[in-house]
């Protein structure tokens, strides 16, 4: 799977992964292929790192996905833009790219069938299958490593003096002790907008 972090800290928002792809029992290192697990956009709202966790095919579809979307579709700077883009991107995943959006009998809703990580000047935001989305204060993280990500990005939270540092150590944690995750690390960061009062 993934080691897939983003933090915000000191008026810095970053996003960091590992670039390690399995398929099963293979594992396919980023000698051997460009595995970004991070997307950047930019469009007139400035930069935006997005970075999934899922199934490989997820990642060439999100891409073709939204680059298909309009500048008024596409807004990613608060929770209501990116639920308003994420449920305008699902039907288009369903009937250009196939997705089988079911999960469970019980499901609520359809499912997107990924978890996705956004970082832009704005903040740092989650959204998950069923296009619930997170603001996050401090940092998060998703995958399989993200267990070791969270403890490490916490233990080194008020040493650090940067948000860069916070995610360098989670994932650095990841590909340290999860076996689904590998370095190197692949690392972005930018300027947080200040707050308007």
């Amino acid at each position: 799977m993934t080691t897939l972090v983003i933090v915000k800290k000191a008026g810095q928002v970053a996003i960091a992964a590992d670039t390690l792809v399995t398929f099963g029992d293979t594992r396919l290192s980023s000698r051997f292929e460009s595995n970004s697990k991070i997307l950047r956009i930019d469009n007139a709202q400035g930069t935006h790192y997005i970075g999934m966790a899922g199934s490989v095919a997820h990642f060439p579809v999100l891409r073709k996905a939204l680059g298909s979307l309009s500048s008024e579709q596409l807004l990613l700077n608060n929770k209501d833009e990116i639920f308003d883009t994420f449920t305008t991107l699902h039907p288009l995943l369903k009937d250009q790219f196939f997705l089988q959006t079911k999960e469970d009998d019980n499901d609520p809703y359809e499912s997107s069938q990924f978890s996705v990580v956004i970082a832009n000047a704005t903040g740092i935001y989650g959204l998950y299958s069923y296009r619930e989305i997170f603001e996050f204060k401090e940092f998060w993280g998703i995958g399989s490593g993200r267990s070791f990500a969270l403890g490490a990005m916490h233990a080194s939270w008020d040493k650090a003096k940067t948000a860069r540092e916070v995610a360098q150590a989670g994932v650095n944690a990841g590909c340290e002790f999860d076996k689904n995750s590998a370095a190197p690390v692949e690392l972005y960061t930018l300027k947080l907008k200040a707050a308007k009062p």
